[in-house]
C-alpha cells in the first residue's frame, strides 16, 4: 500500500477542504494511505515535518517560491493546484496531480 501526505493550502479552507475530502475519498479507492488535509498558510510552516507534498490554491500561485524556500529543508515538493481541478473539485485529477510530482 503506498502511503502519500498532502497537504492543501489556501485562504480560508472552505473550497480545499471539500477537495480534500474528495482527494481521500479517491485515495481510499485505489488503497493510498496517509493524509490529506486542507489548511490556511497561517498554518502550513507546522506541517512541514509531516507532509510529502504542498498543493497551494491557484490564487496562491505567487506564494509558491517562498512556499517553497520554507519547505525545502524538509524536502517537501510545492506545487500549485491546476486551475480546472481546483475549480471542479476533482479528488481523483488531485490525486493523480500529486502522485505525478512526486514521483517526478
Amino acid at each position: 500500500m503506498e502511503t502519500v501526505n498532502i497537504l492543501l493550502c489556501c485562504g480560508a479552507g472552505m473550497s480545499s477542504g471539500f477537495l480534500a475530502q474528495k482527494t481521500r475519498k479517491a485515495a481510499k479507492k485505489r488503497g493510498i494511505s496517509g493524509t490529506i488535509d486542507a489548511r490556511s498558510e497561517s498554518e502550513v510552516a507546522s506541517y512541514l515535518d509531516s507532509i510529502d507534498i504542498l498543493l497551494l490554491g491557484p490564487h496562491y500561485a505567487s506564494f509558491k517560491d517562498e512556499m517553497a524556500q520554507q519547505a525545502a529543508p524538509h524536502n517537501v515538493v510545492v506545487d500549485v493546484i491546476p486551475q480546472d481541478i481546483y475549480g471542479m473539485l476533482d479528488g481523483e485529477g488531485l490525486l493523480n496531480f500529486a502522485l505525478e510530482k512526486l514521483n517526478a
